[in-house]
This record gives C-alpha cells, structure tokens and sequence, in this order.
C-alpha cells in the first residue's frame, strides 16, 4: 500500500506527553503548529545510525538558514519515549531541535506513516518523512520510497531548504584542530565567530591525538582549519582565506 501525501490536510490532533525540567508537560498538536511555520522530521528511532550521524546534524546545521527562510521551528519526531528523545538531544547538542516523543504513536500513525519494523524489534515505529506545515497545514510533504530497509533520499535538510528557497545558500562545514592554551587557535576560531561562521572544534588530548593532526594535515601545528573537505592551514591561513 502506497502512503498517501498529505499536503494540503491538518496535522492529526494528538497530545504529547513530555518531560521538561523533571516534569510532565503536555503538548497538542495545537500548541505545536498554531500560528508557525514548522519544518517536521520524522525517522525511526533515536540513537540509531541514519538518524544521530545524518537527519538530526545536518538539521541543526542548518537551522539558522532555515529560521531566516521564515521557517519557526524545527521539529524532530520518533516513535520513541520522552526520556529517551531528551537523552537523544542531548547526546546530540542540537540546540536548534525541538524533539517530540510520539510514544504511542498515534501522530505516525494518523499520518498514515506507521509502520512494523518486527524485523528489527523495533515494533511499530514512524516511516521516515519530512514536511513543511504552516498554521496546522502540511504545506510539503517528502515521503522516503517505499524501500526494504531504511531509504534515506529526500527528507534531508537540504531538500528541504532547496523548496523553501533554492537560492538560499547553506553554511560551510568548518572543522579546527586546536589544543588547549594555544593562542593562535583563540585567534583563529575568533575570527571564524567576526565572520559569523559556525565551526565543530577537535581538541587535540580530548578528541584526538597529534599523530591525527600529522595523518590528516600534513602538519604537526595548531590550529588546522578546514572548511568544505579543503584544507585551509593556520591562523594566518584562515585571515588570507577569510580576506579573499
């Protein structure tokens, strides 16, 4: 059986049950959607592979280029209890994310996207999809193939920039290597922050070694910038490339 597209339909009304602050808060769909622009997730399972090094990241990654296209919030949502979608985002740090728990999965399956994953033990659990929905109507839908496994093609959050403006350009990947106490990797990453780019930092004796400095760089020197898989150098480097 095909799974419908739902564009142009409201979300299913459900309720929430979550925990904020070691309470319980109820949360509608109502709460959710009314009156915002909402880019909608919706995989699997949490902590599971496509998931925590793929769909979450790359969202939070682009999230601000999100939020300037008018979306409001950015919503990611799994078959899966409220303890283990908190523990989740924050194993993850996406501080861009708002998880919800669809426990029972009564939203997956309203939608009309849930599905047995018996295979796996995982039970029932929501098909992977994406949407956009404003003001409690799905506006766009990206619905995965109907594949054996789990196929992971057009829910992306780059596809969905790509519909909300294909103009819009999608920040640069930035890694730097730095180590404790170096002044040059102070100097540097400040100036990645003037620019107003975000960065992932590696810190040497934490995240790594210099023996990985020597392999990937070339070089046993911190910082080593790079951005977009090309490897850009130390501070000054980085000042000629930010320059040019």
């Amino acid at each position: 059986m095909a799974f419908e597209n739902k564009e142009g339909q409201r979300v299913p009304n459900v309720t929430f049950h979550t925990r904020k602050d070691d309470q319980w808060v109820d949360i509608s769909t109502n709460e959710l959607f009314a009156g915002k622009t909402v880019a909608v997730f919706a995989l699997p399972g949490a902590f599971t592979p496509t998931c925590s090094s793929t769909h979450l990241p790359r969202y939070n990654e682009l999230a601000p280029v999100l939020f300037e296209n008018g979306v409001d919030e950015i919503v990611c949502l799994s078959v899966n209890d409220t303890f283990v979608m908190n523990a989740w985002l924050a194993d993850q740090e996406a501080e861009n994310i708002t998880v919800i728990p669809d426990g029972n999965g009564e939203f997956s399956e309203g939608m009309g996207l849930l599905v047995d994953k018996d295979d796996l033990g995982f039970g029932k659990r929501s098909w992977r999809y994406s949407m956009l929905v404003k003001d409690g109507v799905i506006a766009k839908m990206f619905i995965e193939p109907e594949k054996p496994g789990d196929p992971f093609e057009v829910s992306d959050a780059d596809t969905m920039l790509e519909y909300i403006n294909p103009q819009a350009k999608a920040p640069s990947s930035i890694s730097i290597i730095t180590k404790p106490g170096c002044p040059f990797c102070a100097r540097a990453k400040q100036a990645l922050l003037d620019k107003g780019l975000r960065y992932e930092e590696v810190i040497l004796g934490t995240d790594a070694t210099s023996v990985s400095l020597k392999a990937i760089s070339g070089r046993s020197t911190v910082p080593q910038v790079f951005i977009d898989g090309k490897h850009i150098g130390g501070s000054e480097e980085l000042d000629a490339h930010l320059a040019g």
